[in-house]
């Protein structure tokens, strides 16, 4: 998708050059998020994961003027229902000091648009329970909270434990 430009913001896609900030971003998501003590990536792990031979994910990075302010990292998931591909959200991150100017919601409505523009069923995301504002913030878009649902994840020593069962 081309570069997208509302007044002071403008959302474009990630390029090689912005590994450096988006992997501060991270550690600033990880801190607000309360888990710093959970990340581990490096900034060439984000410009491989990005922009390597294979990418697993794509970002695209919000600017207030021309700084850098906010990321969003996404990838292709599979809706085996709608028999159609999604797109899943994995971060989205506004710094504190650029939150309510709009930035958000211009990111997500790009994510949006490229969506359609693929063919995509559906895009989604997790928040954390305690996280009132973006809870709001989501309903506010027309999101609904899938309550039913109770994700799970398979990590460190139990992966490793599973991944070498005979």
């Amino acid at each position: 998708m081309p570069n997208v430009t509302e007044g002071r913001i403008r959302v474009v896609p990630a390029r090689p050059s912005d590994a450096a900030p988006i992997t501060t971003m991270i550690g600033e998501l990880a801190q607000y998020e309360r888990l710093s003590d959970t990340v581990r990536v490096t900034e060439p792990m984000v410009a491989e994961a990005l922009f390597g031979v294979r990418p697993a994910a794509e970002a695209i990075v919000g600017h207030w003027d021309d700084e850098p302010v906010a990321f969003a990292v996404y990838f292709t998931n599979f809706s085996t229902f709608l028999g159609r591909p999604g797109l899943y959200l994995e971060d989205l991150f506004v710094r504190p000091a650029a939150r309510r100017r709009g930035i958000g919601r211009v990111m997500l409505r790009y994510l949006a648009r490229s969506c359609a523009e693929r063919g995509y069923g559906r895009m989604e995301w997790a928040v954390l329970d305690w996280n009132e504002s973006a809870i709001g913030f989501y309903k506010g878009l027309g999101a609904a909270a899938m309550s039913d649902w109770t994700v799970f994840r398979l990590t460190g020593e139990a992966l490793t434990r599973l991944s070498e069962e005979s």
